[in-house]
């Protein structure tokens, strides 16, 4: 029949189970769920979703909690006897996404029982109270000889069977590190592994059992098993068991009158190490499996300290005890506007997630709307609202050859010379009388022109069309009014060869254009392909200098 005690246990298992199951996460753990975020983040957030920032502040996580139940064993003089169990309770909190730290309480009781006996236990007033110890013959180093009895006769001396049972409390602060949340190539993992270490006080009390019922000390059952009759451990320990009470009834050896202590309880600093593995049951519920080791400065952990020596010796140990726990237990989440324990995250979910929706977007098909008809996308045009039929440039703007305001699809004048502008509405010169132009006089300083129009160029062609040539006879006309000025070419290829060659080879076009077709003399035209990228390759300006 299941006791009380292990029925209880089974429910709040149960209880524990279904209110997790039920449980929801608060907040949705996004990156832009600002109910997860701390006032004191919030500044970096606020600066994340602005852009100027590029890593989200850190979300409040949940606190854990749990309980485990599991096998307690002592390390030391002493075989260990199982099983002995204990329990812990703790508090977990995540300070990034890889390190925790736990505070923990441990409660446990320990036994143990030697199936070998012992003779070496002179100093140890437990035992050698009750039992008759061998000691050394003065002055005679190899006779051991046993106690002796008040008419001063010398009696012989009793094997003891060392046993002892421990109460073992302690206090922890333990720091985790989590090995396998970090992951690549899947978002979250069922099984969290994690080890770490920490430091504590322990405080313990060991008893032994040295008297039987009666207040007898097991002399004689001791002795019996010296005999040939009893030669093997199992034979040893079953004598044992039957024929000792479950009583510990006396103080073991212990270190209360030099050390600090905790009521009637020896009181020491700890070491732990310990490594688990958490399995996931839910969002706020996991499964733990862990096995805790404790290190504690002190050989008294099982009552024994003495080592068996040939002749009686008493000789202290050179080792310090230690003691084990290996528990399962559960750990629930908890907490409100908050993700999940930052063990249980993987820190790579937001920057897989955001490669993911950069690469899935999907590209309008209508990649250049064009509201004017211009031939020039929207967003590049500078003159959204083009005239129809009017021919543009680049930049999508009305092209005007001869630069006297007028756009060449209403110009009945289309290369109106400089000095015969102003023009009328229809792009129409009025050119100055030559006696006008004679009176010009005391103009030693030559103004040169520089209003030349730009030639366009379509795909990698270089030869020049009839819109060029015409406003090169534009420019020809300016330089022929102008003796003293002249002119640069210049264009704007890419970085690549093919590209600055094909520039030379615009730029030359128009300069042989110019000094075969129009008149000009060579040295007043120079070219300019050096400016790479400082303007669209399909366009040459012309400069004055």
């Amino acid at each position: 029949m299941v006791s009380k005690k292990y029925k209880f246990l089974l429910g709040v298992l149960f209880l524990f189970l279904s209110t997790g199951l039920s449980a929801q996460v608060g907040g949705a753990g996004s990156v832009y769920d600002s109910s997860v975020i701390s006032a004191k983040r919030m500044p970096q957030q606020n600066e994340f979703w602005n852009g100027s920032y590029n890593f989200p502040a850190k979300p409040r996580n949940m606190w854990e909690v749990g309980v485990s139940g599991g096998m307690f064993t002592v390390s030391g003089d002493v075989a260990a006897k199982l099983p002995t169990l204990g329990f812990s309770a703790h508090v977990r909190k995540a300070f990034g996404y890889v390190f925790s730290l736990r505070l923990q309480y441990l409660n446990a009781t320990g036994k143990g029982l030697n199936w070998l006996g012992s003779y070496n236990y002179g100093k140890n007033p437990a035992l050698s109270t009750k039992y008759n110890a061998p000691f050394r013959v003065p002055g005679n180093p190899d006779r051991t000889i046993g106690t002796l009895d008040p008419s001063g006769a010398q009696r012989g001396f009793d094997q003891v069977f060392y046993n002892y049972k421990i109460h073992m409390q302690d206090l922890g602060l333990q720091g985790i590190v989590t090995l396998n949340n970090i992951r690549f190539h899947k978002q979250k993992t069922a099984i969290v592994i994690y080890g770490g270490g920490g430091i504590g006080v322990s405080w313990f009390k060991t008893k032994i059992n040295a008297l039987d019922e009666n207040g007898n000390p097991y002399t004689a059952l001791y002795n019996s098993l010296a005999s040939p009759d009893y030669s093997n451990r199992k034979d040893i320990l079953k004598a044992l068991k039957n024929g000792m009470d479950k009583t510990y009834e006396t103080d073991a050896e212990n270190e209360l009158t030099r050390r600090p202590k905790l009521g009637d309880n020896t009181l020491k600093p700890s070491g732990t190490v310990l490594a688990g593995i958490a399995i996931r049951l839910s969002k706020r519920i996991n499964l733990a499996i862990e096995d805790r080791w404790t290190f504690v400065k002190t050989d008294l952990l099982d009552g024994q300290r003495w080592q068996e020596h040939a002749r009686g010796d008493a000789v202290l140990t050179s080792d310090f005890d230690s003691y084990n726990y290996a528990s399962i237990g559960l750990n629930v989440n908890l907490g409100g506007k908050s993700v999940e324990p930052l063990w249980w995250v993987n820190p790579l979910d937001y920057a897989y997630d955001e490669l993911r929706n950069h690469r899935n977007v999907k590209i309008p098909k209508n990649e250049c709307n064009d509201a004017d008809g211009d031939g020039v996308c929207d967003h590049l045009d500078r003159e959204p609202n083009t005239p129809a039929g009017c021919p543009v440039d680049t930049h999508g703007v009305t092209r005007d050859t001869d630069g006297d305001g007028i756009p060449d699809c209403k110009d009945k004048q289309l290369i109106t010379p400089t000095e015969c502008q102003p023009v009328n509405a229809d792009g129409v010169g009025k050119c100055p009388d030559p006696e006008c132009c004679n009176k010009i006089v005391n103009n030693p300083t030559p103004i040169c022109p520089c209003d030349y129009p730009s030639l366009i160029f379509k795909g990698n062609t270089s030869g020049l069309t009839n819109d060029n040539k015409a406003m090169l006879a534009t420019v020809a006309s300016k330089l022929k009014a102008n003796p003293n000025c002249s002119i640069t070419i210049s264009g704007y290829p890419e970085a690549s060869k093919a590209s600055q060659a094909n520039c030379q080879k615009r730029l030359d076009a128009v300069k042989i254009y110019l000094i075969e077709k129009e008149g000009i003399s060579a040295d007043r035209i120079m070219t300019n392909c050096n400016d790479i990228g400082g303007g669209d390759k399909n366009t040459v300006d012309i400069k004055c200098n």
